[in-house]
């Protein structure tokens, strides 16, 4: 993978990767910057989150879940000293669907952090992330909740 910055002012830059789409980045105006765009850190955050949520929804569709909404909530614990890098993260997945099978919730999960995923892959190495997942009913009640330990777990 290639990616390009181009600088456009202040702490503007837009880049854009191999699939040619263009992302602007920038920072608060305390730092310097115009407070007009996303964050580089925000983007690595993002950057897991969408990750794992797209390889669960391929799986649960391949498994024929009636998925109605789909959202991950993932929380990022940072150093308090510079470089402020991630510590910890908790994601939780949250599914409402029609009759969605535990079991086939809990195999899309392991599929993505064990096997497809390669930014979970590559962060988890560096910190903690627990797994935590809520399935709802179409009307938005909880139905069930619960939490995934991966085998790779401190690997």
């Amino acid at each position: 993978m290639d990616v390009t910055l181009e600088w456009k002012g202040k702490l503007l830059f837009e880049g854009a990767a191999d699939s040619g789409f263009v992302q602007r980045m920038d920072s608060a105006e305390s730092v310097g910057g115009d407070n007009s765009a996303g964050r580089p850190m925000e983007f690595i955050a993002m950057g897991l989150a969408g990750c794992t949520s797209m390889d669960v929804i391929s799986i649960l569709r391949k498994k024929q879940q009636d998925v109605q909404d789909f959202q991950i909530k993932v929380h990022f614990e940072r150093a308090a000293e510079h470089p402020k890098v991630f510590t910890s993260a908790v994601m939780e997945y949250q599914v409402t669907g029609n009759d969605v099978d535990e079991m086939a919730l809990r195999r899309a999960i392991a599929l993505s952090v064990e096997k497809y995923c390669p930014a979970y892959a590559m962060l988890s190495k560096v910190f903690p992330i627990a797994l935590r997942y809520i399935i709802f009913d179409l009307d938005g009640r909880k139905k069930r909740e619960g939490t995934y330990e991966p085998e790779t777990a401190g690997a």
